[in-house]
């Protein structure tokens, strides 16, 4: 169990190769001070791809020394995501991050057919939050990839997340299916298919992880709210991951947490093959950050 986002920094093997990150259109000043931050913990070995003069300029601004760093100077933005995003194809690169590029930019790289990072599978955003109020920390998903996921892709969003976090060694993660109430009402989608998740993952549909729902917020994180409820569950007050009902609830519960709560958070996008650091542009410089090391976990 972590508390912390600088605890998974002990998981990573420094005897064993560094990953390679490729940086898409890297004259941002977040994403560079984190890339440079990881390259000199001996994290990751980066490839800044973008514009050779602008991420200079702000490296040379922050006192960074670039020698030794792999720079492919392209200035356009899309066509930086094509390389970016090659490199990770082609096995010249392990981990996709988002530098100065707008989100749908960077996707449409990653779902191309010819030379994208698609699997099959699902993709879905995870984020790994440490707030002060909570015991160890929590995986909210999905708050920016799936608009309103029906129920197998709820699975699939499911299955990503747990199968993440049974690499850090949580073996059998506790998700909260939220709903705005905790009985089943069939007026409401939500609380439907929250159990449905839950009697599927029951007769082991949904495997390596232990699922409860219909939860409200509160009794998914206090077992104190659940207890008060009358509500018996094992996830109840000790979840490892929130699966929201949709991406409105999912983007506000994260604004939420970070901007009034001040939780600290690190987010990739699973279900690609490989990790992608797709962060918020007004995420900051720690965040980043913390989103390469789960990532170099991935």
């Amino acid at each position: 169990m972590f508390k912390h986002l600088n605890e998974l920094q002990s998981l990573i093997d420094k005897s064993k190769p560094r990953k390679r990150l490729a940086l898409a259109v890297s004259q941002d000043a977040y994403s560079l001070d984190a890339v440079y931050k990881a390259y000199k913990a001996g994290i990751i070995e980066p490839v800044l791809v973008g514009s050779e003069k602008l991420t200079n300029e702000l490296a040379n601004q922050h006192g960074y020394d670039l020698n030794g760093i792999s720079i492919i100077d392209e200035p356009d933005p899309e066509k930086a995501v094509e390389i970016a995003v090659r490199m990770v194809h082609d096995g010249r690169a392990d981990i996709l991050m988002k530098g100065k590029v707008p989100t749908p930019v960077l996707l449409k790289g990653v779902l191309n057919k010819k030379w994208g990072l698609r699997t099959g599978q699902l993709l879905s955003h995870f984020s790994f939050f440490e707030v002060n109020t909570y015991h160890k920390l929590i995986g909210v998903t999905d708050v920016a990839m799936n608009i309103a996921p029906n129920l197998q892709e709820k699975i699939a969003i499911i299955n990503n997340s747990v199968t993440y976090l049974n690499k850090l060694g949580i073996k059998r993660p506790k998700v909260a299916v939220l709903g705005a109430i905790e009985m089943v009402n069939e007026n409401m989608q939500a609380t439907l298919d929250a159990a449905l998740l839950s009697k599927m993952n029951q007769r082991d549909q949904i495997k390596n992880c232990i699922i409860d729902g219909p939860l409200a917020f509160d009794n998914a994180v206090s077992k104190i709210s659940a207890k008060n409820k009358g509500i018996n569950s094992e996830v109840a007050g000790d979840t490892d991951i929130l699966l929201m009902p949709d991406i409105e609830v999912g983007n506000v519960l994260y604004k939420s947490l970070v901007w009034f709560a001040k939780a600290k958070v690190a987010s990739l996008v699973l279900g690609a093959s490989a990790p992608i650091i797709l962060t918020s542009r007004s995420d900051s410089e720690e965040s980043k950050f913390d989103s390469i090391l789960l990532a170099a976990l991935g």
